[in-house]
């Protein structure tokens, strides 16, 4: 699933802030997601909620943490898919791997860049 935002991004998160992007979770199909920034401490943490989306519930918190060399990152992401039953198995088949693939990726991409 690409994240694509549909426009360009302010250099500094604040409260209230609204992302769009494209996605495509299943089959290629586009749908928008649209994110609030809730809320934010400079250089310790935001939590983005979905307002939009293919989700019943999403709610990310980023945490930053300077250590030796850098900063460490870490992610809670709480989410819920429609569709009860159905959204359960469909997260345990296809979406937590999905997911999973979307922060790996992250990762990969800031240690290329970051080191």
């Amino acid at each position: 699933m690409n994240l694509i935002p549909t426009s360009a991004l302010p250099d500094k998160t604040y409260p209230g802030m609204m992302i769009t992007y494209k996605v495509k979770p299943l089959l290629g199909i586009p749908l928008l997601w649209v994110t609030e920034i809730t809320h934010v401490q400079e250089n310790a943490f935001f939590v983005d909620e979905q307002r939009l989306g293919p989700y019943r519930i999403w709610h990310h918190q980023h945490h930053f943490k300077e250590i030796k060399g850098g900063v460490e990152m870490n992610d809670i992401v709480d989410y819920r898919l429609p569709f009860g039953p159905l959204g359960v198995l469909t997260q345990k088949l296809m979406v937590g791997k999905m997911l999973q693939e979307i922060f790996d990726y992250r990762r990969q991409k800031l240690e290329l860049l970051f080191g």
